[in-house]
């Protein structure tokens, strides 16, 4: 958080407004296949593991559903599919199938998937493919998530978020202790071009080096579409007022 360097002789600081939280869009839960089914050797497949299917009905057990793969309609276990919203938080999905996801031959290195946690249920584990540059080398690592009493989750006690959201921007930005920077969330085949895009940014402002500010640039009056100044509406209106009520005193301001 930057600090703007106006003070007066009771050493008030005033600072930069913080940043606005990320708010991600609300998506549907999508179904996908955690198996190819029937196992049996010699019957065709009905559905292939890690495809996206289409819920015709759910009879709670069992569903109906469609594969995007084959086309072809079957009852399978619900036992059998894994629900996933966010494109990378599965429900219903054990620690063997989230790696057996992971290590199919469409994922890269980084390729990732957030899961509740078998052995807590107040704790999600994050799963990371990091493949090696011979296969038999690749693996998946798992990552416990805790969540703590209000809400907000970590890896490292040494940071924390307020939502899982937060948390894969973070380690998609940087390692940060992981084994590898999370890179795309888990492969799905059938998904459409719109819900396979890539993992959205946060776009944060740049920190304010207050030195290469001047006095014009902070105090203009009407800002345009084309302004983009990296000083918001507010803090100009905050230093203002501040100014405006300790007139008289002697201010320093670096130019």
């Amino acid at each position: 958080m930057g600090t703007c360097p106006i003070r007066c002789q009771s050493n008030l600081t005033i600072l930069e407004n913080p940043p606005e939280p990320l708010s991600p869009p609300l998506q549907e839960s999508i179904v996908v296949s955690l198996c190819n089914y029937p196992s049996l050797e010699g019957t065709e497949l009905t559905m292939c593991i890690g495809e996206r299917l289409t819920i015709i009905s759910d009879d709670g057990d069992y569903m109906l559903v469609r594969s995007t793969t084959t086309g072809r309609e079957s009852y399978v276990p619900t036992i059998y599919i894994a629900k996933v919203t966010h494109r990378w938080l599965f429900t219903g999905i054990s620690r063997y199938k989230a790696a057996e996801l992971l290590m199919q031959p469409n994922n890269p290195s980084g390729a990732f998937l957030i899961r509740e946690s078998e052995s807590n249920k107040d704790c999600y584990s994050l799963s990371v493919l990091k493949r090696a540059n011979t296969s038999y080398l690749d693996g998946v690592k798992h990552y416990r998530i805790p969540c703590l009493a209000n809400g907000w989750v970590y890896i490292s006690p040494g940071i924390s978020f307020p939502s899982l959201h937060h948390l894969v921007e973070h380690y998609s930005e940087s390692a940060s202790g992981l084994c590898c920077r999370l890179i795309e969330p888990c492969f799905i085949q059938g998904l459409d071009a719109r819900e396979a895009r890539p993992l959205p940014t946060t776009v944060r402002r740049p920190t304010i080096n207050w030195k290469d500010i001047s006095r014009s640039v902070l105090f203009k009056r009407k800002r345009t579409e084309s302004d983009n100044s990296l000083v918001s509406e507010g803090l100009r209106e905050a230093i203002t007022s501040y100014l405006q009520m300790t007139e008289g005193n002697d201010h320093s301001w670096d130019t």
